[in-house]
């Protein structure tokens, strides 16, 4: 279907190619996730595929066609990229009549192929909906259908799961399942390593070079007999991890409920000489597991890390986040329903939910960004309708997209925002050379933060948020579409943060990373219809048919339980 011959593409002032002498046949008829570290040219091969690139060596050949002599095969080829471009002021039906007449289907064909895409996608009853109130998984159903007009034969996806919750992204995934088994060659690009396990095959990237085509399950073979759980406590499981990982015979840890997921060099007998006092359970291994080991595992420059958060000697069971049936409501619609919980400091609770859901409108009243109908929310013991200017100065956000000024440089940045916050003078200038140390971004103090590379703009993102030593930190979806490495290193800091005493309140879509989390609380339709430690979650749909559900497993259970449809409206 599409064959790269030493492929090579190289970009001016770059300090290495994008990609390096790839060859690699991609085959019909089966899903190929393509998956590797920010920079290591997923999208760079995406683009080449799709004849919007040319390479600098090498030959690609797209259904037999090379793409430097002969474009014709575009009249069989879907791409869509991560920013699909749908026109926001438009309806539904509108932009499927546009994008069928920019990809030349006869009047006479075009309404056929928008009803049977509306049936497929499950968009029929939104086709009224203007683009831009859709969910994300909405939107993305919608992308999908505006560049399956056609009836391709090569499909081309880039991130489509990224932002997406985990209902919507299983009917996305069943659209793409029903295209393959009618022959169409598919590649799907994805952070997310839980969703390269679902692909036939998998094309692993690493600074442009082909680190592995295959089968994921021959990929994750690697790893068999180095995977285990470790039993530690709840109180200990943060600092263990991040200890651990300086051991040269771990090359992964991160928390799994109330365990250590761990993967070793070389099984477990020198990890059980060197912790004697820990019970090691054999566990299956994972593609993630995997991909760090082919990585060389996690750096361990990650882990040594300057004290980033607030110092806190008060009660550590203190709480510094309070909701009390907490309401919202615009006009007739109530986007928030008597929402109840409690954080204390040391304690991490995510809000899941799916798109539409009301964990954003929650957040946003918590943040003292929006006022509650009803109902009574505080912040490290300020109320947030009497004192939310006061209460703002122990709050620390992260927004879902990187929001900090592309224009200013770093330390532009961290002057501003730490202005916002309250920091002034020595204290203003100690907190920025406190976090250009503690988070590395020092060679790019004077650098403009919109070209700064994915992970460095989260790094930049976190220490903004945490510059003034808030008791409360929110984050937004902080890892939306980043890679495993950088997702790690960003825990790390969080767990650290966590230890000196602050609460973080963070959203997902992501289920491994809800993992993280000491509690959870499921949001559907603007109520919390569960609340738990993620294993007590999980508990709540395991059966004898279904002894170990997943996290992702038990949520889409749930909300099921609770009522909630196939489709997902915002």
């Amino acid at each position: 279907m599409i064959r790269f011959e030493q492929v090579t593409k190289t970009f001016p002032r770059s300090q290495r190619p994008a990609l390096h002498e790839v060859t690699v046949d991609i085959p019909a008829g089966a899903i190929t996730g393509l998956v590797g570290p920010d920079g290591a040219g997923k999208t760079t091969f995406l683009r080449l595929a799709a004849g919007l690139l040319v390479p600098t060596s090498g030959r690609i050949l797209v259904l037999g066609q090379d793409t430097q002599k002969d474009l014709g095969f575009r009249d069989h080829l879907a791409y869509m990229p991560q920013k699909f471009g749908l026109y926001e002021d438009l309806t539904v039906i509108e932009n499927l009549h546009l994008y069928a007449r920019l990809r030349g289907i006869p009047r006479g064909e075009e309404k056929a192929s928008i009803e049977r895409l509306l049936a497929f996608t499950g968009l029929a009853p939104f086709t009224r909906r203007l683009a831009g109130h859709l969910s994300g998984g909405m939107k993305q159903k919608l992308g999908l259908a505006c560049s399956m007009l056609l009836r391709p034969k090569i499909m081309l996806l880039d991130e489509p799961g990224v932002g997406v919750d985990p209902v919507s992204r299983r009917e996305l995934w069943k659209i793409v399942c029903d295209e393959r088994d009618r022959g169409v060659g598919i590649i799907w690009s994805t952070p997310y390593l839980d969703e390269a396990e679902r692909c036939d095959y998998v094309l692993v990237l690493y600074e442009g070079r082909i680190l592995f085509f295959g089968r994921a399950a021959e990929f994750t073979e690697r790893v068999k007999g180095r995977t285990f759980l470790a039993e530690v406590s709840p109180e200990q499981r943060r600092r263990v991890t991040r200890e651990w990982l300086v051991d040269p015979d771990i090359v992964d840890t991160r928390i799994q409920g109330q365990r250590v997921r761990v993967v070793t060099r070389n099984g477990a007998e020198a990890l059980a000489h060197r912790f004697p006092n820990v019970t090691l359970l054999p566990t299956e291994p994972r593609f993630e597991d995997a991909f760090i080991d082919a990585l060389g595992g996690i750096p361990k420059e990650y882990v040594v890390f300057g004290a980033n958060g607030a110092k806190v000697t008060q009660d550590s069971r203190e709480e510094v986040i309070v909701a009390e049936n907490l309401v919202k409501r615009f006009g007739t619609f109530t986007a928030v329903d008597h929402v109840s919980f409690r954080v204390r400091r040391g304690e991490v609770f995510g809000l899941l939910g799916p798109n539409g859901a009301g964990k954003s409108t929650t957040f946003r009243m918590l943040c003292g960004l929006l006022a509650p109908t009803a109902g009574h929310a505080a912040v490290a013991g300020r109320d947030l309708r009497t004192a939310r200017a006061e209460a703002r100065q122990h709050i620390g956000y992260m927004a879902q997209k990187f929001s900090l000024y592309g224009n200013l440089t770093v330390k532009q940045n961290l002057e501003f925002f730490g202005g916002v916050y309250g920091l002034r003078g020595e204290r203003l200038r100690r907190a920025i050379e406190r976090a250009l140390e503690e988070f590395e971004l020092g060679p790019f103090a004077n650098q403009k933060s919109a070209l700064l590379p994915l992970g460095f703009k989260q790094r930049l993102a976190l220490a903004t948020a945490i510059l003034h030593r808030p008791a409360v930190v929110f984050l937004d979806e902080p890892t939306s579409g980043v890679d495993p490495l950088a997702r790690r290193e960003f825990w790390l800091r969080i767990d650290q943060l966590v230890e000196g005493g602050a609460a973080v309140i963070v959203t997902t879509h992501f289920m491994d990373e809800a993992e993280y989390c000491d509690r959870v609380a499921l949001i559907n339709r603007g109520q919390i219809i569960a609340m738990d430690t993620p294993d007590g979650i999980r508990a709540m749909v395991q059966t004898p048919d279904r002894p170990n559900p997943t996290l992702e497993d038990a949520f889409i259970e749930l909300l099921v339980r609770a009522g909630q449809a196939g489709n997902t409206a915002a």
